[in-house]
C-alpha cells in the first residue's frame, strides 16, 4: 500500500492547486460528491433495542447517537484522502427548524419511523453529538429482522444522511481538514448501518463519477487505487478482444467473390 502520509500530502496540494486554479472555496458539489451522503462512524456509542409500550401499543424502541461531533475520521475525495470533523453546533440550526427526517436502515428501504407525521422519531444534539431514539412497529418483518441483527451484534453502528448548505463547511489552510459547520437534516434520514467509516461505499454508491475521475487522479492516489484492485481476490485481468476485420461486401447481395472480381476489374481501369 501507499504511504498514507505521502497520499493525503499530495492530495492535499491537489486541492490546493484546484482551489487556486478555482478562485473559489474549495468546496462544492463536484469535489465531494454531495450534498447527500452518509455519514458514519467507526466507534459510535453502543445502541440499544427494547421493546416499550407507547399509546397502549407495543413498539421497539431503539436509541443511540447517529453522529459524534468534534472527533475526526478519515473520508476520501476526489484528489485522495483528508481528514472530515463535525462541529458541535453543526446540529442546532436544523433541529431548532423541526426537519423532516425519517428513520430506515442502511439509508435504504422503507422508512419506519419518522420525526413528523407520526413523531415516533425523536433527536436532539448535546455534548457528545447527534442522539437519535425511535419506536418501530414489531408487526413489520423488516423490524423484525433489524431488531433480530441488532440482538446478535451483526449491526452496532448508526449513520446520518444530510447536506451541507452553502457556507456549511470549510478546509483548513492546508488542506488535508474538512470541517462541517453547518448541517441540513430536512428530508434526510438515521438509523442502523451495516459497516462504518468506509469511504468506499460512498464511491461504491457513485461508480460512475468515481470511472470518470479515474484520468485525472493524483499518481498517488492512482497508484493506491491499483494496489487495492491488484489485492481483491474477485478481480481477475481481462483478455484483449480479438481485432474485429470487417469486410466490405459493397453493394447489398453482392457475395464475396463478386465483390473481388469487382475490385480486380477497378485495379485494370
Amino acid at each position: 500500500m501507499t504511504d498514507m502520509t505521502l497520499l493525503r500530502a499530495e492530495a492535499a496540494k491537489a486541492r490546493a492547486a484546484a482551489a487556486v486554479e478555482r478562485s473559489a472555496l474549495p468546496f462544492d458539489e463536484t469535489w465531494r460528491g454531495r450534498p447527500e451522503q452518509p455519514q458514519v462512524f467507526p466507534h459510535p456509542p453502543e445502541f440499544r433495542a427494547q421493546m416499550v409500550q407507547r399509546e397502549g401499543l407495543d413498539f421497539y424502541q431503539v436509541e443511540g447517537y447517529a453522529s459524534m461531533t468534534e472527533r475526526g475520521y478519515e473520508m476520501w475525495d476526489m484528489f485522495g484522502p483528508y481528514q472530515e470533523i463535525v462541529s458541535a453546533s453543526a446540529f442546532d440550526k436544523t433541529l431548532a427548524a423541526k426537519p423532516e427526517v425519517v428513520f430506515r436502515f442502511n439509508h435504504g428501504g422503507t422508512p419506519m419511523a419518522n420525526t413528523n407525521d407520526n413523531s415516533r422519531l425523536e433527536l436532539w444534539a448535546d455534548a457528545m453529538g447527534l442522539g437519535t431514539r425511535a419506536w418501530i412497529n414489531p408487526k413489520r418483518a423488516d423490524v423484525q429482522e433489524l431488531i433480530t441483527a441488532i440482538e446478535d451484534r451483526d449491526v452496532r453502528e448508526q449513520s446520518f444522511m444530510f447536506q451541507i448548505p452553502d457556507g456549511g463547511g470549510e478546509w483548513s489552510e492546508d488542506y488535508t481538514t474538512f470541517r462541517l459547520n453547518e448541517v441540513d437534516m430536512n428530508r434526510g434520514d438515521v438509523g442502523p448501518v451495516t459497516y462504518g467509516a468506509n469511504p468506499h461505499t460512498i464511491i461504491a454508491a457513485r461508480a460512475g463519477e468515481f470511472l470518470s475521475a479515474i484520468p485525472d487522479l493524483p499518481v498517488l492516489a492512482a497508484r493506491e487505487a491499483m494496489s487495492r484492485l491488484s489485492a481483491r481476490g474477485d478481480l481477475s485481468p481481462v483478455s484483449p478482444k480479438a481485432p474485429v476485420v470487417t469486410v466490405d461486401d459493397g453493394p447489398t447481395g453482392m457475395s464475396l467473390r463478386l465483390r473481388l472480381a469487382q475490385l480486380e476489374v477497378d485495379k485494370q481501369l
